[in-house]
This record gives C-alpha cells, structure tokens and sequence, in this order.
C-alpha cells in the first residue's frame, strides 16, 4: 500500500507541526481506504489482518471493524457537509442492511456467513460497537440514515435495542447505552421511553464515580486514566451538543473545562500523549477532549494551542511508524507490542483512535482551524502542577519538551479484592518518552525484597499533592499476601527535570532488603552503567537522539546498579533502567534518592541540595526554590518556599 499523501507543511498557519486540517483530511482517507481493503461482503464486517483475536472472538473483532471505522467516516462526511467522493456513507449503508439481517450468537466467522453481526445480549463487546455506530449514525443522519428502507430502519433498530439494558460492565460501560438511547430518540424510535431511560440511566451512574475537578474514576475507586477523556467526558458532552440540551451542556461542560487544564498539560512537546493506563492502542484519541472543548465552547485553551496539541498528537504517531505497511494502525504504540494490548482488544480495536478525529466536525472557518498555533503547556516553561484528584504530579521541561507523571493516587484495584500490580497503572511515574517494563525489573518502584520476591504497591492510598510534591502510603505485598505490620510511605518532591524520592518504611523486620528503581528508557540503543552510588542509562532512538535515565543515593542505599531490559518498552527493543539496594533498620527506616529523566548526557545531581534529618528531608534546589518534608508512616507534611523573583 502506498504511504499517506500528505499536503505540502504550513509552517506559517502551523509554526509547531506544519499540519492543517488538509493533513487531517488525507489522514482519515488514507485509514479508511486501508481498512475498506479488508471489509467482507457487502461491507458488513471489516476484518482486519495482524495480532490474535480479542477473547470475544473473530465475529466481534470483524464487527469492531466496521464500527470504528464508521465512527471515523462519520467525522469525515459530516464534517464536510455531507460530501462524500469516496461512497463511505452508501458503504456503511450497505454494511448495516447486511449485518442486522439475521443477527447470530455465534463466536467466530462460520463459512457461508461472512455478514451477520452477533447479538448484543449474547456477546457484551457488541454493545461497544453499537456506541459507535449509534454516534456515527446520529452525526450522518441526512446523509445516511434518512435515506434507509424502513425494513432496514427496523432491522437497526431490534438489533440496538438489546444494548438499552443495563451495562454487563461497572464502569465507562454506562455510557454505551445511552449513546444507544441518544440515537434512537433523535431519529424517533423510543416509543415506550426505554431510550430515554437509558440516557438518563447511564449519566446518572457516572455520577458516582465523578470526584470533582474535572476527575471521574472509571468504576474502581481510583482508576484515573485517559477514558476521563476519550469517554467520561466524550460521550456526554457529545449528546448534550447533538441533543442542543443546554442544561446537560451547564453540567458536563465546566467539568470538561476542569479537566483540560490538567489535561493539556500531559503532551509533551513533540506531541506525545502520556504513557499510562490502559487501552494506550487508541493512541491520538487522546485529542478527542481537546476538540471537544473547542467544539463546545468549553476550554481554557486558545484554539491555536488546542489544534497544536491536536495535530502533535496525530503526527507524533504517524511520524513513529504507527500505521504499518498495509495502512493499518498496529496493535501498540508505534509499531506492534503485543506486551501492552488487553485480552480485549482485536486487530480493529486501535481504530477507536477515530476519536480523535472529532475536530473535523468543526467547520474550516472555525477559530480552531484557522488560528496561529500556539505552543502547548509543556513547550513555555518548566512547570509542577499537582492534580489532588487522581493524586498526580505533572512535572515537565521546556527545554526538552518531557513530562513526566508522578503517580501517588491511581492504582486500578478494584474494592472487593487486590490483584497483582498492573505496570500500566501502579509505578510510581510515567512519561511522554517512557513505557512500563513488563518483563523484568520493576521500574520506577520501591519495594521490599523477600526471598527473592519483591513486593508490589498495592492498593495506593494518597496523602496529598501540593506544590511540587505529591504522596502516598501503601502496604506492601508479596504473593498476593501483605507484609504483617509493614507500611511504606512515599515521598516526590519536583523541580525543573530534578526529583527527590523518599520512602519510609515502617514495620519491617530488621535486614529486610529494599530495591528502589528509576525510570526505563528504550531505544534502538541502549547502555547502562553505575559508578559508586550513581547509576543511570542511555538510549538512542529511532531518528537519533538520546534519552537519559539517572538515580544516585541520597540515604539508605548501599549499592547502585544498571540493569538491562530484556524485551525493551513500547519505545524500543532496547532498555536500561537504573537501581538503588539497600536494607532496612530497626524501627522505622528512611531510603531516599535524586532522580532525573532528560535529554542531556549523565551528570551528577550536585547543584541540588539535600539535607536528611532523621524523617525530615530538607532540600534546596537550583533555581532557589526549597522543600522542607516531614514524613511520618501515615502522614507528610511539606513547605514550599518559591524561588525569589
């Protein structure tokens, strides 16, 4: 297949990326076209080749297939008023005829019935898909749906009307059937008010999981994520627009705005969304809030600042090699890395990245497409911000466009038991340039070594996040099994691409060993050393460049070490990440460390200073700024004294 055809850069409009909305359009066309190869008859599902089917089976990936591509050929038409060169909306038309015929309860693909799309009530993942096209059929209306047989209207509507029940899933799952409800109450098919009621339903269940500043936690108490973007906020805000319900908008649209603030501020400079949570396949769905804003009126952005993130994100990812050599989206972050896909997800599944098309509903008269790009949060100057709610810390770098996540808040355990530490949400930081590791050393983790096993974080309690500190206490496990009478209580405190960690243990017995480690980085190339009580590691990427990862002890360490990573991070097949050892005291025992990820060779933290004073950590850093920290095994108090002007 022949690489995207992209318009000449407009470096006048677009200082930033070069991309307009004309590179937007050439996108979207180039997706559809790729995967339209791969569509059965009468385009009724779309099964894409590459990586193992999801645990719902090939019919539902096939199903995934059409949904989510419709939802993208559905910003595309309606976004250009309905014109449609390449025959999407007759495509889909046909498709939707064919696959609501003669729904089956079948798993896989059965010969000689390449069409039928599986039943919602039979198989949950369906009503994901029948989100999708619920939308895209409510945004393509005059263009698709209005010109249907009313056999075919009605063979759509019984085949949606399973998905109005009650969601198989407690979490984002509720909004799915209220996007069912919204359509089928615009287009006049709710003659007994179920659909309604499913709307209302699915946004009065959200309710309980909002926590305030712009923050839902997505059904578990504290799973933070980038579905508070590409769904908490999405879907509501999009049915309250398409519905003109002024009284929804007031509701959910200064929550977006809330949100976007802190939002913004996690793409780093050359467009890349953070690395942290689950589904990260959809990748520049992360954009689809920032359209949102723009297409709503709420957002604290200027429109140049919300396409420059917007079009960061999108080329970020096309520049990286993330559409493959078919024209499809792979199932990772750039290429394929099967390490870090859900058993849910299919072939089809990273084309819920439509989402992030949404922009293309705003007119190309709208300020959004028009305005001078302006640089996003990330780019103007190095900054701290905590974000209370999910118990977060945003640190980034202007000079290298980085930032980094400090995690002392979201760990996605649910409330009726603790499952092993997902790597996706449980480290103690994340990154635009740096994935998890998912087979080896832990990294950016602290935990306590017995027999051989180190312990994981847990169920992650936080305990606050101020100006540039955040923290947290956990009680460590090992198998699954907390450590009798063990607390850690862990400490980050931030300033410019310099962090102070701390970690106090308390209740452990005397001798027990602990294991500190740093950031992964990964790349094409990758070396590792320690030299005394300093470790760090250095990668090259694709395109040239270094990343640097570094760690050196402060107290409590006895030992440093650089140690490979077997299989990489979604960043490249190789890795290095940096290690503090030591053990514990009697009583309560203190470990901390500096930590650093940037652009620049290894250099000592020497220009920070720090002073330990039994469970006090005072430290003054380059700029002038200071922290002065008190831990204790169930709480931390921090002062900040800000650089003098």
């Amino acid at each position: 297949m022949p690489p995207i055809v992209l318009p000449p850069e407009d470096r006048t409009l677009s200082p930033h990326t070069g991309w307009t909305r004309a590179h937007w359009e050439a996108v979207a066309d180039h997706l559809l076209a790729c995967a339209g190869r791969y569509a059965g008859p009468e385009h009724a599902l779309v099964q894409l080749p590459g990586g193992r089917p999801s645990v719902s089976g090939q019919r539902s990936d096939a199903l995934e297939g059409y949904a989510r591509t419709f939802l993208l050929a559905a910003f595309r038409v309606a976004g250009a008023g309905g014109e449609d060169p390449a025959g999407l909306m007759r495509q889909y038309a046909q498709g939707l005829a064919a696959g609501t015929r003669t729904p089956t309860v079948e798993r896989d693909l059965a010969d000689g019935d390449q069409v039928s799309w599986p039943h919602i009530a039979e198989r949950p993942q369906a009503l994901v898909e029948a989100a999708s096209i619920a939308v895209a059929l409510r945004l393509t209306r005059p263009w698709l749906w209005d010109g249907l047989d009313e056999q075919t209207r009605e063979q759509v509507r019984a085949w949606l009307a399973p998905g109005l029940r009650h969601s198989p899933v407690d979490n984002n799952w509720w909004l799915f059937p209220a996007m069912v409800g919204g359509f089928l109450v615009d287009a006049s098919l709710d003659p007994d008010g179920s659909a309604q009621r499913a709307v209302d339903r699915g946004l009065s269940k959200i309710e309980h999981w909002y926590l305030g500043d712009g923050w839902y936690t997505d059904g578990r108490p504290r799973a933070f994520d980038h579905y508070n973007g590409w769904a908490f906020h999405l879907y509501p805000l999009l049915h309250a627009h398409l519905s003109g319900d002024k009284d929804l908008l007031e509701t959910y649209g200064p929550r977006l705005a809330a949100h976007l603030t802190g939002h913004a501020r996690t793409f780093g400079a050359d467009g890349a969304p953070m690395h942290q949570g689950r589904s990260l396949i959809y990748r520049f769905a992360a954009a689809a809030p920032l359209w949102m804003g723009a297409l709503t009126g709420y957002s604290p952005l200027g429109p140049g600042t919300t396409r420059r993130l917007a079009s960061g994100a999108l080329r970020y990812f096309i520049d990286q090699g993330a559409v493959d050599a078919n024209g499809l989206l792979s199932l990772g972050w750039f290429g394929p890395y099967e390490p870090m896909v859900q058993t849910y997800s299919g072939p089809a599944s990273p084309y819920w990245a439509s989402k992030g098309f949404l922009g293309l509903l705003l007119p190309a008269c709208h300020p959004v497409w028009t305005a001078v790009e302006e640089p996003g949060p990330a780019e103007t100057a190095d900054a701290v911000v905590a974000l209370p709610q999910p118990g977060w810390l945003i640190q980034s770098t202007a000079a290298d466009g980085l930032v980094r996540l400090h995690n002392h808040g979201s760990d996605d355990q649910p409330a009726d038991q603790v499952l092993p530490d997902n790597p996706l949400y449980s480290r103690l930081a994340y990154s635009t340039a740096t994935g998890p590791v998912f087979d080896g050393l832990p990294d950016n983790h602290f935990g306590l070594v017995v027999d051989g096993e180190v312990s994981e974080r847990a169920r992650i309690q936080p305990l606050g996040a101020g100006d540039g500190w955040a923290a947290s206490t956990h009680r460590p496990r090992v198998g699954g099994r907390e450590l009798p009478g063990t607390t850690v209580t862990s400490l980050v405190l931030a300033s410019g691409c310099d962090e102070i960690h701390a970690h106090l243990v308390g209740g452990a017995q005397p001798g027990t060993g602990v294991q500190h480690s740093g950031w992964a980085v990964a790349g094409s190339t990758a070396e590792g050393r320690a030299h005394g009580l300093f470790a760090w590691g250095t990668v090259t990427g694709p395109a040239g460049g270094c990343l640097t990862c570094a760690l050196e002890n402060i107290e409590g360490f006895t030992t440093a070490a650089a140690h490979r990573v077997p299989r990489g991070t979604a960043f490249g097949p190789n890795g290095a990440v940096p290690a503090l050892t030591g053990s514990t005291g009697t009583g309560v025992s203190l470990f901390v460390s500096a930590s650093r990820l940037d652009r620049s060779v290894p250099r000592s933290f020497s220009r920070t200073k720090v002073r330990v004073d039994g469970t006090r950590i005072r430290v003054r850093w380059p700029d002038g700024g200071e922290h002065d920290a008190v831990l204790s095994t169930a709480a931390v108090t921090v002062t900040t004294v800000r650089p003098p002007a």
